[in-house]
This record gives structure tokens, sequence and C-alpha cells, in this order.
């Protein structure tokens, strides 16, 4: 197996701290937002092989059988399928969905026929591949995801007491559940420019007098003013998860996270439709086709434990799954060989993989077949245990 070397992606919306604390690092003073595991080529994980530093993708490219195994290479192409990260909100992303595979194959070609660059910020589908992901929190996590109950909805509005609310009030109230989601997000996708940005200062306003179960969208209002994506988090759940919590998140499913620390998997895909929080592109008619206006629970997965001591995250796709080892001293190793590829990556204390030892924010490449053990580490500095989370395929 071998250590990898990942970079940190410093996007605005990127704690300043949390990674840089969880690395036991001085913090640079910039926003430090994802540290990237995998062979992504926007910022593939690098090893050392023969005394050679090596892009992981360079290294795959090279050898797709060996290093994914043939179960991977038939089921997925020559590709690892998944991207793994640390993400550090210290403030909101962009509200947005993924498409499924179907949506990104038929959008991509159609982009392509149109001589659109794939780097064009007006560009929608950077590749064929569908996006759905997962993300366990490492700290207190905030997030929304998915459509609230309409008459939920409605009432969240109504208790705003803005004029300019109550009309959208009225549609949630009047219409079944698909129509009445869409037709509310198509008007204020859609309003115009000066009359929403009011309508979004107004809100915010009267929701700072309201108190909390309202306090997410001030925080909203506050780093995106007058930006329609805060009325339109307004019909999503706003969902908390504690640390070792997950929330999976599907083709067309709105989404958005807050704040936290987080451990992040998803398919290796660039996909993403937004619908607001954010000045970047925003493809209105594309993203209500995507959109699922469906209401719902959000769901909160909690690892379930097997006999062997690993937790799994239980999700319906499989170009990824997720676990986690707890690691106590003095336990016997756990055999984690697969035909599958593997990364590894310690979130806390110490531990041992084969003859590495991983502190927090380390991680390591395991080849398919590749004989590997992992246990807690010896003690050090106070340090007992570690917790390991384990990304691979199911293949």
């Amino acid at each position: 197996m071998d250590r990898l070397s990942n970079t940190v992606r410093p996007y605005a919306w990127g704690s300043t701290t949390a990674i840089a604390d969880l690395l036991g690092v001085a913090p640079t003073g910039e926003p430090q937002a994802e540290m990237w595991m995998g062979a992504h080529p926007g910022a593939p994980s690098r090893l050392t092989r023969d005394d050679v530093e090596r892009p992981l993708s360079e290294v795959i490219d090279a050898d797709p059988a060996g290093e994914l195994g043939t179960a991977t290479v038939e089921k997925f192409g020559p590709r690892l399928p998944f991207l793994l990260k640390l993400l550090a909100a210290g403030a909101p992303l962009s509200l947005q969905v993924h498409p499924d595979l179907a949506q990104a194959q038929e959008g991509y070609a159609a982009e392509e026929r149109a001589g659109i660059p794939v780097d064009a910020p007006h560009r929608t589908y950077k590749d064929p591949q569908h996006k759905p992901e997962l993300i366990c929190a490492l700290t207190p996590f905030d997030g929304l995801c998915g459509f609230r109950e309409p008459a939920v909805s409605a009432d969240l509005l109504a208790a705003l007491d803005v004029d300019s609310l109550k009309p959208y009030v009225d549609l949630l109230h009047a219409h079944p559940e698909e129509a009445a989601l869409r037709e509310v997000l198509t008007a204020v996708l859609t309003a115009d420019p000066e009359e929403m940005s009011a309508t979004v200062a107004a809100a915010a306003a009267a929701a700072e007098r309201l108190g909390a179960e309202h306090a997410p969208y001030v925080g909203l209002a506050h780093h995106y003013p007058g930006d329609p994506g805060v009325i339109a988090a307004m019909l999503l759940n706003h969902v908390r998860l504690q640390p070792g919590e997950a929330m999976f998140l599907g083709a067309g499913v709105p989404h958005a996270y807050l704040s936290g620390l987080g451990v992040e998997i998803m398919a290796n895909s660039d996909n993403v439709l937004r619908c607001g929080l954010t000045p970047k592109h925003v493809d209105v008619p594309e993203l209500l086709r995507i959109v699922r206006f469906e209401a719902g629970d959000p769901g909160i997965l909690r690892p379930e434990e097997s006999p062997s001591g690993e937790e799994v995250y239980d999700t319906p796709v499989d170009e990824f799954r997720l676990s986690r080892y707890v690691l106590a001293p003095g336990a016997a190793p756990r055999d984690l060989t697969a035909h599958t590829p593997q990364i590894l990556l310690c979130t806390a204390g110490r531990a041992a993989a084969g003859d590495l030892t991983l502190g927090p924010g380390e991680s390591v490449f395991v080849p398919a077949g590749e004989d590997v053990h992992v246990s807690a580490a010896a003690p050090g500095a106070g340090v007992a245990g570690g917790t390991i989370f384990r990304a691979t395929v199911v293949a």
C-alpha cells in the first residue's frame, strides 16, 4: 500500500481552522474547504513508487487491472470510480442538485455537440457520469436536504409575514405536492432580481426577529444577500448531523451544506446544477428538468456494525462503499484485504495499516488484492486507539 499526499482546495466557503486542527498543523489563515483523496484529474492524490512521486491517476492508467482489480475494471472501466474528501464548511455551499446517469450522459453529449468547452463557465455537464454522494459528520454538521412537505414550508413562509411571499404560501396550499413545489421553485428562480433582492432582505429581517427555527436563513442571507437561493432554501429540510451520522444525496435531490467538518465520498464526477447561494452559472430550465419535486424525510444514516467490527454506511449505489473502524488499543488487527481498490483515512487517534502509521488526516491507497490489516497504533502523546474510514467500491 502507498501513503497518499493530498491536495487541499481553498474554496471561499471553506473553514480557516477545521482541516488544520484535524491535521494538527497551524492554520494558514486562508479558507481550506476540501482535501481530495483519489484519482480525480482536477487534483489527484500523489504517491511514491520506486522512489518517484507520481499522481495516483497516472499509476492507475499504467495498470488498471493491477491497481483496481479485474472486477472493478469490468464494472466501471479503467478508472477509480469514487472520490473521497475531507470537507470543512465554514460558510454555506451552493444549493444544488446532481443528475442521474441517463441525464448526465444526455446532457454531456448535447453540450459536446454544441461545442461548449468543458471548462467554460456556462458549461453544465463536465462528464457523462452521475454524482451520488454521502457526507458523514466528524463534528456537528448542518445541511439542507430534500423538500419539506408543502404545508410545512407554507407555514414557515407565512410566519415571516412578508407580503411578497404570500403568493408562494397560496401556491403551496392550493396544489398537489409535485405541482406546488415545482411552481414555487420556478417562481422564486425566475423572479425579477430587484424584487427578489427586496424579498430576501425582508424575509431575513423577519427570520432574525423570529429566532431559532428561522436562524439558518439569516446566515444564508448574510452570506448571499439578495440571492433567490435563500427563499428556495426555505422549501428544504434543515438537517443537523451528530458525529458519526451521515446523509446520502441521490440524483435530483436539492441540497446544501451549511457548516461543519465531515468525510464525504461521491462518484467520481463534476456534474452540479445550482439553484442559488452562488455567484456561479445557474441554468434554470435544465435545473427544473433535473430536480425531483418530492417531499420527504431526508433520512439520517447511522452505521450498521458487522461481527468483524466494520461499521457500514448502507447506500443504494455501487460506485462507492464507506465504512468505519473504531480501533481499540490491544485489539486484534482487522483484516481489510479485498478484491477492490481501497483508500483508508485516519480521522482520530493513531492507526497502523500494515507497516505504516497514520495520524488524523493521513491516508493510504491499497491496490486490489493487496494484504492489509489495521489496528490501533502504539499509544503516544496521550493518544490511545484510532478511527479509520474505509472507502472502496461494490464490484
